[in-house]
């Protein structure tokens, strides 16, 4: 069966000097600007960018440092200029990935009862603790399926939209947050995702108010059984990660915002 050639593998089958040219334009970076950057002419750019020069692994890796390209991006550049990847991309259930497996349930629990997840780049979910649950109550079947979407699930009508108090201010910073995903990895894939959430329907709760200045950061006011729930999301990642696996990994973790919430939840 011949397979049907994927977003990512049209990207990669393209000239090398051609992806440069994409991912320069994506950033909204001139010639000069790039060249300035990287430390070189921009004449030697400009050969790169259409093919009289062929680039070296180095100056492939030293533009996409610049350009703040993903690993996996940085893979798919090496790869069009017919050179070897620079980082490894396991499985998350590869032998090799136990440690990883290990870290991040370790993590997980030691923050129950309050919620935590482990999401992918397209925000699936891969792992989460006992407190999640407070997330998926009442939530349709079909949302809670693998690959269970955290974004999703967040903003369906049938997920945990009606629940949610804030409902608009917390779409908006839940789809800010994707287009900058978007913009930074030009993922087909996050795009279509983008376009699906902003065609729910706005409902579930009341259009955002000016936050109050005295506000640190937007808290995630979830409606539990009658009881307000007020939390503040953190976000980890891995330091200096040689796999694409583990760079795209993220660990959300959920702490109280105030007091009563903090003993609903621990009690």
């Amino acid at each position: 069966m011949t397979r049907v050639p994927t977003a990512t593998d049209r990207r990669v089958q393209r000239p090398v000097g051609e992806l440069m040219r994409h991912w320069r334009e994506q950033r909204g970076l001139s010639q000069l600007v790039l060249a300035t950057r990287a430390e070189i002419s921009t004449r030697h750019l400009s050969f790169l960018e259409t093919g009289r020069s062929a680039p070296s692994r180095d100056m492939l890796l030293r533009l996409a440092e610049q350009l703040e390209l993903p690993h996996r991006e940085q893979n798919h550049l090496l790869l069009a200029a017919g050179f070897a990847p620079a980082f490894g991309d396991s499985p998350l259930d590869a032998q090799e990935m136990a440690p990883v497996r290990d870290t991040l349930r370790q993590i997980l629990a030691g923050h129950d009862p309050l919620p935590a997840l482990v999401v992918d780049r397209g925000w699936n979910i891969v792992e989460h603790n006992r407190g999640f649950a407070v997330f998926t109550e009442g939530a349709a079947p079909h949302l809670l399926r693998a690959p269970m979407n955290a974004l999703r699930l967040a903003l369906h009508p049938e997920g945990m939209a009606p629940r949610i108090l804030n409902l608009a201010e917390w779409r908006a910073h839940l789809l800010t947050r994707l287009q900058r995903r978007v913009a930074l990895t030009a993922e087909p894939r996050l795009t279509e995702l983008y376009r699906e959430l902003s065609g729910y329907p706005k409902t579930g709760g009341p259009e955002p108010e000016v936050p109050d200045t005295g506000d640190l950061m937007v808290p995630l006011r979830l409606d539990h059984r009658g009881r307000e729930l007020a939390l503040f999301c953190t976000i980890a990642t891995f330091g200096m990660p040689l796999d694409i696996t583990v760079a795209e990994l993220a660990i959300e973790t959920f702490f109280p915002a105030d007091a009563a919430t903090g003993a609903l939840l621990r009690g």
